[in-house]
């Protein structure tokens, strides 16, 4: 609790006790009432104060205006343990709504202590200066201890460690850093020192952008909300006024019939009107599931910009994917070596050779299976190709480089020709080698294998012989099959993939993930006009999502009803065009996210169904007299605290 909070709930033991102790002393006429006023103005002094202080301001008609009206009217007919009482349960359920809210924020404010208080940036003499994370330059190094806040996005420039990024990811599990690494702000560095590259400024940074993204996602209120704000703005004042017409107009028709007016019993007829009113259950519980949903949502690592996106998200039934990136990894990676027979031979009698020539204890002991064997020509086809590619800055040549897993020493390798458009060819240890694609075969006149899989093929010749080739793609997100999965049990209709990468690549990933739909070889441009198109098919109760993360994304991330970006590797266009950020990439958090929302949605249906309800009930009873002021402070506090109480389970996320 707050130190405000635990001042009201001071106040509501100390009134509670004096309500009690007064209702002891037999004592009646103005003492009773002087005596009672005690307990109601220690509870009530803040209401009535907000009551004036609305009146003034013009602002009327309010949950303090009808708690004033209610109790100060009750006070004056006599009703002295009822007004206090009002107030009292009144402040029990404000306590109770404000530490649900307190909890829910908390969620919140986990994500706003990510914000680093300062960096520590290294000058050219290598000393360190604590600045405002605003005042550094791209391109500044700046070090981050041991225990402390990765404050700019950058890149490693020395050192390694282990960074904390479950503020940001909503996942425990850490993450390992070396030299050359990106690195986005908001993590922290667990163990080693890290000297930063950095490249952006503080405020296009990642923990900046989730700032804004949080701060504002409380202006885009769902459909839910602004039907309860317009509800609230006319109801009030409608059951002020027939509250108003049921203390006069019975008297007045009793007196007109020649009966008594009975004006105290009806005007305590109105104040219980007025309490059982009061729409506070609504008003507090339905903003509250939205925050609660958001809350629970962004411990998961999944922002929402706003409740309406959050609502929206339980009527999504058309899911459109990006595909590299966002199904895939966006890397390339070795996943087939394939040597050919004629290699495999000449490893062979390599082996043999110096099995007999030098046959060391090492070498003798060694067992010379043929799963050995063809790990080891596997192993032998790889070193060429990357010993041939290394002085390439190509993504392929990047990743036969990190497949063979060594360092490369340069000196070995000679005599090296780049053949555009075909590969390269260079001396590896005074072996000719040729690396490349289908054509570059061709032009040596050499034998290859067709049939290598879906792709990018690296053919290597070693000698003038056709020595195998290593096939590079860009592998499948561990979690993207379960993704699609889980979206069609969420009742997802159609699943569609959109992507610039050929016919063959794109069919096969759609296959191999279960996606209904594939569109491949697009532009931007026609990205767009695909979504436009699944847009005029949908109903309008049904909405479409588009899952993205590059630059190229943005426009169509604008279009759809609801646009997710990848937000760890996205781009910063993705992340500012999208409705809802995954800060770890996983696409099974799409379905996470809409289990958030359906959870959310149905709890304020439940909150609004049962309030109205229950209220509408005990109005009537209360304007025919059956109802007191007992039922009252239930139809008020008892449904606001019970609609509370429902609320705040959707903080509660299971994952």
């Amino acid at each position: 609790m707050t130190k405000k909070q635990k001042k009201v709930l001071y106040r509501i033991i100390v009134a509670a006790i004096l309500l009690v102790a007064v209702n002891l002393i037999p004592v009646s006429g103005y003492w009773k009432a002087i005596l009672f006023l005690i307990p109601y103005l220690v509870i009530g002094y803040d209401i009535l104060r907000k009551a004036v202080l609305g009146i003034i301001h013009g602002e009327v008609f309010d949950e303090n205006f009808l708690m004033a009206v209610a109790t100060v009217g009750a006070m004056i007919l006599g009703e002295y343990s009822e007004g206090v009482a009002v107030m009292l349960f009144y402040q029990i359920g404000e306590l109770f709504q404000a530490v649900a809210v307190g909890k829910s924020r908390r969620n919140i404010t986990a994500l706003m202590d990510i914000r680093p208080d300062y960096a520590n940036v290294e000058d050219a003499d290598g000393d360190l200066e604590q600045v405002d994370p605003d005042d550094v330059e791209i391109g500044s190094i700046i070090v981050v201890r041991p225990g402390e806040k990765v404050p700019i996005d950058g890149v490693v420039a020395e050192g390694s460690s282990t960074l904390n990024t479950s503020a940001l990811t909503g996942e425990s599990v850490p993450r390992e850093v070396g030299c050359g690494d990106d690195i986005i702000s908001g993590c922290i560095n667990i163990n080693g020192l890290l000297k930063i590259r950095t490249t952006k400024e503080f405020e296009e940074s990642t923990v900046s952008k989730i700032l804004e993204l949080v701060e504002n996602s409380s202006m885009k209120k769902s459909c839910c909300e602004n039907f309860i704000t317009k509800f609230a703005r006319y109801y009030t004042p409608a059951v002020c006024y027939s509250a108003l017409a049921l203390a006069i107009l019975p008297p007045v028709i009793n007196l007109l019939l020649g009966n008594p007016a009975n004006w105290s019993t009806w005007v305590i007829r109105a104040l219980t009107f007025l309490v059982i009113s009061c729409p506070c259950a609504l008003v507090i519980s339905i903003p509250l599931s939205f925050f609660g949903g958001i809350g629970g949502a962004s411990a998961c690592g999944i922002l929402v910009k706003g409740s309406n996106y959050l609502e929206a998200l339980a009527q999504t039934k058309y899911v459109v994917f990006d595909k590299t990136g966002t199904l895939t990894k966006g890397v390339f990676q070795v996943v087939r070596i394939e040597a050919s027979e004629e290699f495999k031979e000449t490893c062979k009698v390599e082996k043999e050779k110096v099995t007999t020539e030098d046959a060391t204890e090492e070498a003798v002991a060694e067992p010379a299976n043929s799963e050995l064997l063809l790990e080891k020509t596997m192993q032998q086809l790889l070193r060429y190709a990357a010993h041939a590619e290394s002085f390439s800055n190509h993504p392929i040549s990047k990743s036969l480089r990190e497949a063979y897993g060594k360092d490369i020493d340069n000196t070995r390798v000679t005599d090296i020709e780049e053949i555009s458009g075909h590969g390269v060819k260079a001396k590896v240890d005074g072996v000719l080698v040729a690396a490349g694609n289908a054509k570059l075969m061709q032009k040596l006149g050499l034998n290859y294998a067709e049939d290598t899989g879906i792709g990018t093929v690296v053919h290597v010749a070693v000698d003038g012989v056709y020595a195998g080739y290593i096939l590079i793609a860009d592998v499948e997100k561990e979690t993207a099959a379960q993704a699609v999965a889980a979206l069609k049990v969420a009742g997802v209709k159609k699943t569609v993939m959109l992507t610039g990468d050929s016919k063959q690549v794109a069919e096969h990933v759609a296959e191999s993930l279960g996606v209904d739909e594939v569109h491949s070889e697009l532009l931007p441009a026609d990205k767009v006009e695909r979504v436009e198109q699944l847009l005029a098919q949908k109903s309008k109760k049904e909405m479409l999502a588009f899952v993205g993360d590059g630059i190229n994304d943005a426009p169509v991330l604008s279009r759809a009803d609801i646009g997710i970006a990848m937000g760890a590797l996205g781009s910063d266009a993705a992340i500012e065009a999208a409705d809802i950020v995954l800060m770890d990439d996983n696409p099974e958090k799409i379905a996470l996210a809409m289990r958030i929302s359906r959870k959310c949605l149905r709890i304020v249906y439940q909150n609004i169904v049962f309030a109205l309800g229950v209220k509408g009930l005990c109005l009537i009873l209360g304007a025919l007299g059956i109802a007191n002021m007992w039922v009252a402070i239930f139809a008020d506090v008892g449904v606001m605290v019970l609609a509370v109480l429902n609320a705040i389970r959707c903080l509660k996320v299971d994952k």
